[in-house]
């Protein structure tokens, strides 16, 4: 049996920056990952410090006869340069080269495309690889339906069709419509969740961070987890429950990357604000990662995007376990810091004592006896406060409790 196996594209990594810091060299190690992740190897790279990107080649000519070169030489079958092209620098890269021409929103929307599995997911990624293509409608050309295959042709969006522009705008139209009534919904289970008096805690971090990790631990979700940049897409929310009786529900977010291509915030508006419509924000951060304060900073950057302020964060030092020690592991914009390991559970009890603490701050504490007639009191605070203690006796059940502001107004008519 002859057995096919798909070629495996051969990438030239190209950059420009004003630097010749570690950032620079960073953001060009995650440009490997990325396109790794994608599926390409990665042959060569080439960094130019300048000022600025080139106006119409991104890189110098002269640097563009030197990738040209180093083409020729390692066998390359295009380029995937670090920021996001116009579309004059794609069409002129790809005359100068002859290569195929990418940038790092097309292999992260191309990522996203590979991972999107509920509707809604597909929906967001079709959206955003639509707003992409339409944007990049002159530079493409003639090579604007991408059907040779490889990184950034998967998902929707390859049909002939869809370089018409007018169809482009209706199909635009129609998915902004659809990802609408799926935000409508979500709207819905906000304000269901929010009459259930129940807190929410988003967790949110940089890709790969160890977010799916962390829920699978304290709530056995079972969300895929993988070594792999945006391993997961779609938002999952599961209940937590606290050693001293309280609830928590714990939301996964889509990880964040430094040059977060917009046309994606925009089509994951929905999902990423989660965490603006949450109670508590628990911030993962990879505290093996050597460009960790950077990343920690772009995470930053993308809550204020998206209008996340004034709620209580909970920064936790993930992987620290690998680490030789805990210097350097402070966040002075988080109200906590922890180090733990979701992967070994270290640290994970001192969080859940954090999440009760921060809970207990916001209900009343309440003493009260009850007669036996309204014992069925009891389910209602170890459902939705902390019961503290229950004591029966001749006149009825004394309780000491913490309980939400909602609750204690509710209770208070039985007095």
């Amino acid at each position: 049996m002859i057995e096919l196996k798909k070629k495996q594209e051969r990438i030239i990594l190209v950059s420009v920056s004003d630097s010749d810091g570690e950032a620079a060299v960073d953001s060009m190690d995650e440009l490997e990952e990325l396109v790794g992740t994608a599926g390409g190897e990665v042959v060569g790279r080439v960094m130019q410090n300048r000022e600025s990107p080139h106006a119409g080649t991104y890189v110098g000519r002269g640097k563009a006869e030197e990738i040209l070169a180093l083409a020729a030489q390692t066998e390359a079958d295009g380029i995937v340069c670090d920021d996001e092209l116009t579309p004059i620098q794609m069409k002129n890269l790809e005359e100068m080269l002859k290569l195929k021409i990418m940038d790092r929103t097309l292999v992260i929307l191309d990522i996203f495309a590979s991972r999107a599995s509920t509707s809604e997911g597909k929906l967001q990624v079709e959206l955003a690889q639509l707003k992409y293509r339409q944007a990049k409608l002159t530079g493409y050309g003639k090579d604007m339906s991408r059907l040779g295959g490889g990184i950034g042709t998967r998902g929707p969006g390859e049909k002939k069709l869809e370089t018409d522009r007018r169809r482009m705008r209706a199909r635009i139209a129609q998915l902004t419509r659809e990802i609408r009534e799926v935000q409508r919904h979500r709207e819905v289970t906000r304000a269901s969740r929010k009459r259930s008096d129940m807190k929410v805690a988003a967790i949110v971090g940089y890709t790969n961070a160890g977010k799916s990790t962390l829920l699978n631990s304290l709530t056995q979700a079972g969300v895929l987890e993988e070594d792999k940049l945006f391993a997961t897409l779609d938002p999952t929310t599961r209940c937590l429950g606290l050693p001293g009786g309280q609830r928590l529900l714990l939301t996964d977010t889509v990880g964040f990357i430094r040059k977060l291509p917009h046309h994606l915030i925009e089509a994951f508006k929905s999902t990423l604000e989660e965490a603006k419509y949450a109670d508590y924000i628990i911030h993962v951060v990879d505290a093996a990662s050597p460009g960790m304060e950077l990343r920690m900073h772009v995470v930053y950057e993308t809550l204020k995007d998206l209008g996340v302020a004034d709620k209580k964060v909970i920064t936790l030092f993930n992987k620290s376990d690998i680490r030789d020690n805990d210097e350097g592991l402070r966040d002075f914009q988080a109200d906590k810091t922890l180090c733990i390991s979701a992967k070994t559970g270290q640290g994970l009890r001192a969080l859940e004592e954090t999440l009760e603490q921060m809970l207990r701050e916001e209900n009343v504490y309440m003493e009260h006896t009850y007669s036996y007639r309204d014992a069925g009191i009891l389910t209602l605070i170890r459902q939705e406060g902390e019961l503290l203690e229950e004591n029966y006796g001749p006149d009825g059940i004394f309780v000491r409790a913490f309980v939400p502001t909602a609750l204690y107004a509710k209770l208070s008519r039985h007095e």
